[in-house]
């Protein structure tokens, strides 16, 4: 399956209106899509995403990130913050998966001991840490060096020791947005690599518990981003306060178009 980004001209050519950018989101919640990636399988390559507010700019801004997202097996939404948005917006209902729950997800329901597992990014610690909770027998841990993808030897080091696990089950890309996705889309290029790898971010930071997750309500009011802000000032305050607030201009400029282009297995995750 493959994630198509397209764009066309707003009103007639002597307006000269900006073009107006489309994202293709998987209209999916999280039970729905648990159950359609523990079907992926290990014989086909695939890789998903879960834009949140910040790549939703970066997908706006940036034609070599639309093309990242283009090649993208899933396209998830991350954001209650921005589902609400929208909604208020353009009165449209959007399912959200967040990629932190989705990782939680997977690791206690649907990976077994025996499934080859990938960890790109996080700490050695950290990775023994998911080993025993999850009894995850044949994890691969991968830790690339800070900034890597700027050193073409580290990138190549990376995707080779990625390849060297392939066939896995699951491959979790924790290196940040946009390493993470040129890595997944590298390795969807290079063909060697199968199995879904997925795109999450600070998330194994939140299940191993390195990084506090807003409490519930929070989360369900689209309040997750202050939590984190209230968290760590420094880092996040450009990103939330500078950054962040384009995307209400931004959003009448660009279409979430919603789709479910997979039917749901019957038979969903098992029980924890």
């Amino acid at each position: 399956m493959v994630v198509k980004s397209t764009e066309s001209q707003v009103g007639s050519p002597i307006n000269f209106m900006p073009v107006a950018k489309v994202l293709d989101i998987d209209d999916y919640d999280l039970r729905e899509t648990l159950a359609i990636v523990a079907a992926f399988g290990t014989d086909r390559f695939g890789y998903l995403v879960t834009p949140n507010v910040d790549h939703v700019i970066r997908y706006y801004d940036d034609a070599d990130f639309r093309t990242l997202y283009a090649h993208a097996a899933f396209v998830l939404l991350d954001s209650r913050f921005l589902a609400h948005t929208v909604g208020l917006m353009k009165f449209r209902r959007h399912r959200v998966t967040a990629g932190s729950d989705l990782t939680a997800a997977l690791l206690s329901t649907v990976t077994r001991p025996s499934d080859v597992t990938v960890l790109v990014g996080a700490s050695p610690q950290q990775a023994q840490e998911l080993r025993v909770r999850y009894g995850l027998n044949a994890l691969h841990h991968v830790d690339p060096p800070m900034n890597f993808i700027r050193d073409e030897a580290a990138v190549e080091a990376c995707l080779r020791a990625i390849e060297a696990a392939s066939p896995f089950r699951f491959c979790f890309l924790a290196i940040g947005s946009p390493q993470q996705e040129i890595i997944a889309r590298k390795l969807q290029e290079r063909g060697i690599a199968r199995g879904l790898t997925l795109c999450v971010g600070a998330s194994i930071n939140y299940v191993t518990g390195i990084e506090k997750r807003a409490p519930n309500w929070m989360q369900k009011l689209g309040l997750e981003w202050l939590f984190r802000l209230l968290q760590n000032p420094r880092r996040l305050g450009t990103r939330y306060l500078w950054r962040g607030p384009r995307i209400f201009l931004l959003l009448p400029r660009l279409e979430l178009r919603l789709r479910r282009p997979i039917a749901v297995p019957g038979k969903l995750v098992r029980s924890p």
